[in-house]
């Protein structure tokens, strides 16, 4: 499965994001998963098999409990394929940039 369509689905974005910060049980992460999309836990565990099975999540077992983290390499992929597209934000950020500082200024002198 391509690292896009992966990331295609909004369950498996949001995963991703409560892991950003670090490791989380299965079952912390089914709670929120399921609290916010109303999908059952068999539903959470699927999402987490595909990040797990496509290198997205690392798994590590403690007793009956397991515990995911985010595995960076396959986001490389994605910042791989970005890489190209970023000198047109990187453009219009700089002119977003200027722009405000002359709002800034104009307000400072009247």
């Amino acid at each position: 499965m391509h690292a896009f369509d992966v990331l295609g689905d909004p369950v498996r974005r949001r995963i991703l994001e409560l892991l950003v910060d670090g490791e989380r049980a299965a079952g912390e992460l089914g709670a929120i998963v399921q609290d916010e999309f109303g999908i059952s836990q068999p539903g959470v565990s699927q999402h987490l098999k595909v990040l797990r099975d496509n290198g997205f999540t690392r798994v590590r077992a403690e007793g009956a409990r397991r515990f995911y983290a985010v595995d960076p390499d396959p986001l490389q992929e994605i910042d791989t394929w970005l890489e190209r597209y970023r000198a047109l934000w990187a453009q219009r950020l700089d002119a977003l940039d200027t722009e405000l500082r002359r709002g800034r200024r104009d307000r400072r002198t009247t």
